[in-house]
Order: C-alpha cells, then structure tokens, then sequence
C-alpha cells in the first residue's frame, strides 16, 4: 500500500516519481554523507560538552552566569571550528547579526568592502550612503565609515585584481557573501571561500575577513571558519534553527572579535555575560540537530530540479 493509490493521478505520478529519484540517487547519496558528518559533530560536541536537562533551564533580568547558554556558545564554537561564539535570542536576525560584527569591527575612518559584488538589499541600510551619510541615521556611513563593493568577474568569480588595486591603509573588513541572495549567480562553495581568504591574506593578513553564512549551515563538511575566516553570522530562523526555534542569531569566530560584537550587542563592561536567555533554549538545543533539515532541502532542491527539467522536456516534445 502506498500514499499514490489515494491521489487522483497516482498511476502515472509513481513511475514518473521513481524515473526522478532514480537519475538524482548518486546525489541524495552525497547529500547524506555530509548530514550523517556534520550530524556527528554536533552529536560528539554535546557528548563532549556533557549536554543535560540542566543546560534548558532559563534566566531572567540580567541572565548573569547562565550555564545553559554560555554552553551552547561553546558548542557552536566548537562544532564551527572557531575560538567563540554569541548564540542568543536578541539578535533578532541575520542582518541583525551582521550589523553587529560591523558595528563591533569597524570604527570611524575604518572602510568595509564586499569582494562578492552588492549585498543583498537589506544590508543597504546599514551600510548606508557614503555620498551622503546623513541620508540613513546611525548607518555606517553616518559613523564616517567607508564602503564600497567589488562586482564579480563574468565567469561569477571575484575580481582579485580589482579588490588588491581598491584595497588601501582604511581598509580594515572584507565582506564574503556565501549565499547568492537575489542575484543571479551559484552560492559559493567552501573551496571557493578558502580561495577568496587565501588571496586577500596574501593581500594584506591584518584584514579581518567577514563571512555572511546564511543559508550555508550544514550544507557541507566544514564552515568558513574552519578555512580561515575571522568572524562569521548568520540566522536561527535559516539552518542551525531547523524550523524550531522562533527568534535568535549567532555570531562566531576569532576570540577578539566575537568579544567587540558582544561589546556592540550589549554595552561595555557587559559585553558577553548578561543577557537573560528566557525559554529559549530547549529548542535551540534541540534545533543545532538540524543537519537533517538542511539534507531534507538540498535533497527538495535536487528533485524539483530534475521534475521541473523533466516537465519541461515532455511540454516541449509535445509543442514540437
């Protein structure tokens, strides 16, 4: 028995179904492998870790001293390959979390550039205008802080020449952008990120590099931070948050910027030891499992590429 003898069309959805999974089998196979790895990680880092009930209890009024949270910073830390972390429901979002790191890095007379073309739209706001830095209150611009970013090659790839000859004494963040937003061009794997760091260490290595991995958790073996990038962020409410939990952020990285972005979060003196967790932290435990989420959607994406490709060859055998 199975679900395709209830649906209307049942008799030619399975085969076609099974014609489907059978040409995107090698990939689904691939898919697993790095779920059961990054699975495995997060698994051996709470053992590691000793995780308990214990760790879910929640703080309130100024969360001094939560074991619970200062313990999932640790795994975060550990399962991204990085020195620290800020795991914590008041950053709001990936921008949030982002606007963070800069805040935290960046300092008047400083200048940021985006080696992987425009940032997507919502980092418009805090970059600001550097023609006009009134234009957009408390942006990086109304700080006195530059910008600018580098358009890739036609081929997708970044503009090494372009970025060294732009490079200069005020440049102190370069920004990566993992993820393809809404423009029109592949994610960027890991191998290419590594490459990118590489090269603009040769450049300069006092540059602090900056990864933006949203939507990237989990979707292979390793994290920019593990190939060389200083500090990353990215969102609960994308992979690491598995649909689970209902607000929050993470920043991690090298030690002395994850301590400047908590500064920035909160306020000097307080920096990374307040910060009431509330009752968030069961399901941000239980959602950092959330490998098996991100495999499920890459696998979505496989098959509804190869059903959208395989449709449209039959809509057009028939037009011909």
């Amino acid at each position: 028995m199975s679900m395709y003898q209830f649906l209307r069309h049942g008799k030619l959805l399975e085969p076609y179904v099974e014609k489907i999974e059978n040409k995107i089998a090698q990939r689904v196979k691939e898919v697993k492998q790095v779920v059961e790895f990054n699975q495995w990680k997060v698994l051996n880092s709470f053992r590691s870790h000793e995780i308990g009930d214990h760790h879910f209890t929640p703080s309130t009024g100024y969360g001094y001293d939560d074991l619970g949270r200062d313990t999932l910073e640790r795994v975060y830390a550990d399962v991204f390959g990085a020195e620290a972390a800020i795991v914590r429901p008041q950053l709001i979002s990936g921008t949030h979390a982002i606007a963070t790191c800069l805040f935290g890095l960046l300092r008047p007379g400083d200048e940021l550039i985006y080696i992987t073309g425009k940032p997507y739209d919502t980092l418009d706001k805090i970059v600001g205008d550097p023609q006009n830095p009134g234009r957009v209150p408390g942006s990086l611009a109304d700080f006195q802080i530059g910008y600018q970013y580098i358009d890739l090659m036609a081929d997708g790839s970044v503009d090494i020449q372009q970025v060294q000859n732009k490079i200069s004494q005020r440049t102190k963040v370069i920004g990566i952008q993992r993820s393809r937003g809404y423009a029109n061009r592949p994610s960027f794997t890991l191998e290419e990120i590594k490459e990118m760091i590489q090269k603009i260490k040769e450049i300069r290595e006092d540059l602090i590099v900056f990864v933006d991995n949203c939507y990237g958790e989990f979707v292979e073996q390793e994290e920019p931070t593990q190939v060389g990038a200083d500090i990353m962020a990215g969102s609960l409410i994308k992979n690491p948050g598995g649909g689970l939990v209902k607000t929050g952020g993470y920043i991690v990285g090298k030690r002395d910027w994850i301590e400047l972005a908590g500064t920035r979060l909160a306020a000097p003196g307080i920096g990374l030891e307040g910060g009431a967790s509330l009752y968030s932290l069961l399901e941000m435990y239980q959602a950092f499992l959330s490998a098996t989420c991100g495999g499920r959607g890459i696998k979505r994406s496989y098959f509804f590429i190869r059903s959208a490709r395989r449709a449209w060859f039959y809509h057009k055998s028939i037009m011909e």
